[in-house]
């Protein structure tokens, strides 16, 4: 199934004052998006080079035109379990602080423009730690789609 793109708002700033530009993606049957600002390119999935002493999420790094970059497996970071990556998965690479993280997932889907007050904030769940991996939720017609925040996610802490 792809997302319709959310109607775009006039250009320039919204009556919020902000609008923002997700890259969407899949995970299984579940969406999630990123900032279209931290994303630097977009890439079919190749083998990593696995290191020891990881976290079982860490694919390992590739060499991305002589830079080291780590992999990370978000269906397993988000306790899915691990990927069985094929031709069609694809890794997504984003600027994390000044650090570059790829992160595999099963496909892109769109780029949706949304207003920031079109975010909605996570549930309070108890013994939820969602919070961790996300910053927040929004709805492109009838699919809800979870915003990842990409530097808790890639966190160096959580790469160790």
């Amino acid at each position: 199934m792809e997302l319709a793109s959310a109607p775009a708002p006039a250009a320039g700033k919204d009556a919020a004052g902000d609008i923002r530009q997700i890259v969407t993606f899949r995970i299984g049957d579940e969406y999630y998006g990123l900032d279209i600002r931290a994303v630097r390119e977009i890439r079919a999935w190749t083998a990593a080079t696995t290191l020891p002493n990881t976290p079982e999420f860490v694919r390992g790094v590739v060499n991305l035109r002589g830079m080291i970059v780590p992999i990370l497996d978000l269906r397993a970071r988000f306790g899915r379990g691990m990927t069985e990556p094929t031709r069609t998965h694809v890794v997504i690479v984003v600027s994390v602080d000044t650090q570059l993280v790829g992160f595999l997932v099963d496909a892109v889907s769109d780029i949706v423009t949304i207003s920031a007050d079109g975010i909605m904030p996570l549930p309070s769940i108890d013994g939820s730690d969602a919070g961790e991996c996300l910053d927040g939720i929004i709805t492109i017609g009838e699919q809800m789609v979870a915003l990842i925040a990409g530097e808790r996610v890639a966190a160096p802490a959580t790469l160790h």
